[in-house]
């Protein structure tokens, strides 16, 4: 099971980032605008507040030097506006903006946008947001994901000693000290790579100062407490083993404190219903721990030689709790997470949720089994007492030794051992779930983008002879009925820009017999364009490309274009 669990640690591990909760909603100036007049401040929105890092946004020129720009910063009371001050001279020539921030989920989003002072040009500005570093981001999912085994093995642990009551023969306390062992080590991770997760950048320590300062940083920090005062509690219930009413109260408390170090770093920490989605999560994490952690402590417990059949009926009870909690709580994160049914099935954040109640079905299916065989273990417990107890005899003892192990122990160690396999890969895909991206924050991201103009750009290949080899980019802005700017740059085979003596573009509507529209671009000097030509009706038109790269070569080469309204 361990294998399993490791391999599927290194797997999700070293997969592609996924998409965190802030999406860009709006910029001032727009993305791709060409103005007047240079801007003095650039600013962007986005869909939920956002934190910012030293280097969060850098705008490059025309010829691909980074500006200097003012500190960043909010919007008076807008904790999803950033405003980033602008030079007082800026040259004509489009720009480039590559942004990366932290969504009020902990996770990092990034992007870039351009805009244009004057009029488009060839820019050579190269600069892009800055990507993920593959290496801080595998071992820092990997981390997460040890991290949430560990609690719940913590918890599973603390539970089942505090409600089954199993006999002090049972091996668990290396299994809560092993849980706690791989909380700390897991959560230091976490805090050592924070900000070179944030960051994209490779793993460093430089950037444990300002983590500490940042609620995620703040929040691992309470977490290493938390588990310094779980070791102590510990420590004490060693020597007193009774469990008193005050000390079952001080472990549910820690137990809570615990569960609040991630779900309030999570999903539940933005979005709609904040507290009450805090509140959810956090039992939704107690009743997997609860459950999970709990089978692993059961199977250590049947173990023995002799295992008490109250142990395995409680633990029977505290399970099904754990079942009916997480079922509650699930819908509604579900709920929360989706947004609409539709989702469910075209968001990435839906397909896992529906590869997590596969996975929970076969789990309750494995339960089932589990039940089934701690029915029949206590049958032939009471069985074997019922013989072996003599006519007129004393009153049933309270708590009757278990027999030797038999069937119904065998059979549901293995149960219990497929039910503990199957939780494992139920808690690394809710962990999956905590970082990609849901479907109604997916849903409003679209929407989102929907509400920037976004340009349309083909890429055309073209071959004339045998070395005449190159591609135009040609882009429509916005796209769309209505006036348009054209623009096409041409790039010879090696990738560099070429000049040709001629270019044309014409455009037609087979559907409503409408064309060929001549765009009339012009050469620019390095840029064929034009700053005005109407696509008058939606539809699926085709655009003709006429390259001419000597006084006898040429070649025309077809493209379909959509045209929203």
């Amino acid at each position: 099971m361990l294998a399993a669990a490791s391999l599927l640690l290194l797997l999700l591990g070293t997969a592609s980032p996924a998409s965190a909760h802030a999406a860009l909603r709006a910029t001032d100036p727009e993305d791709g605008t060409v103005l007047q007049r240079a801007p003095r401040t650039l600013t962007l929105t986005y869909t939920e507040s956002v934190g910012l890092l030293a280097d969060s946004f850098r705008v490059f020129d025309p010829e691909n030097h980074r500006l200097t720009t003012g500190q960043a910063d909010h919007a008076p009371g807008r904790a999803d506006t950033v405003r980033v001050p602008l030079p007082a001279r800026m040259a004509k020539g489009t720009y480039v903006v590559a942004w990366r921030v932290v969504s009020a989920d902990s996770h990092p989003v990034s992007g870039a946008l351009t805009f244009s002072v004057g009029e488009r040009t060839v820019t050579a500005a190269t600069a892009s947001a800055q990507t993920e570093n593959p290496t801080t981001t595998s071992l820092y999912n990997i981390a997460r994901y040890l991290a949430y085994l560990a609690v719940a093995l913590v918890l599973g642990a603390a539970a089942f000693i505090a409600y089954c009551r199993p006999s002090q023969r049972a091996p668990l306390r290396t299994l809560f000290v092993t849980g706690v062992i791989a909380s700390f080590g897991s959560t230091l991770a976490l805090l050592v790579l924070r900000g070179p997760y944030e960051e994209g950048t490779a793993p460093e320590l430089t950037s444990l100062g300002r983590t500490l300062t940042t609620r995620p940083g703040e929040l691992l920090l309470a977490r290493l407490a938390l588990l310094v005062l779980a070791v102590v509690f510990g420590l004490v219930l060693r020597r007193r083993p009774v469990l008193r009413p005050a000390a079952v109260t001080t472990g549910a408390v820690l137990a809570v404190a615990l569960a609040l170090t991630w779900s309030a770093a999570e999903h539940a920490s933005a979005g709609i219903q904040v507290p009450f989605a805090i509140a959810s999560t956090t039992l939704h994490l107690l009743a997997t721990a609860a459950w999970l952690g709990g089978l692993a402590a059961l199977l250590l417990t049947l173990r023995a030689p002799d295992v008490p059949p109250r142990v395995v009926n409680r633990f029977s009870r505290l399970a099904l709790t754990s079942v009916t909690v997480l079922v509650v709580t699930g819908v509604y994160q579900s709920w929360r997470g989706l947004g609409t049914w539709q989702a469910l099935t075209d968001t990435t954040y839906g397909r896992v949720l529906l590869a997590k109640l596969a996975a929970v079905a076969v789990l309750l299916g494995a339960a089932a089994w589990s039940r089934r065989w701690t029915g029949r273990l206590s049958t032939a417990v009471q069985a074997q007492v019922q013989v072996l107890q003599p006519a007129g005899g004393p009153a049933l003892p309270p708590e009757p030794p278990a027999p030797e192990p038999g069937l119904p122990v065998r059979r549901l160690r293995r149960t219990v051992l497929a039910e503990a396999a199957v939780g494992v890969v139920v808690l690394v895909l809710t962990t999956l779930l905590t970082s990609t991206l849901p479907g109604r924050a997916a849903e409003e991201a679209a929407s989102a983008e929907t509400g920037i103009p976004a340009a349309s750009v083909t890429t055309v290949p073209f071959t004339v002879g045998e070395s005449g080899r190159g591609k135009v980019q040609i882009t429509f802005d916005p796209g769309r009925v209505g006036s348009n700017s054209v623009q096409a740059v041409v790039y010879g085979a090696n990738g560099a820009l070429a000049a040709v003596p001629e270019l044309r573009i014409t455009m037609t509507l087979p559907a409503q017999r409408l064309g060929p529209l001549d765009t009339g671009i012009t050469d620019r000097g390095g840029y064929w364009a034009t700053n005005s030509f109407d696509l008058p009706i939606p539809g699926t038109w085709t655009m003709k490309v006429t390259v001419r790269v000597s006084d006898l070569d040429q070649v025309t080469v077809s493209r379909t274009v959509r045209v929203a309204r």
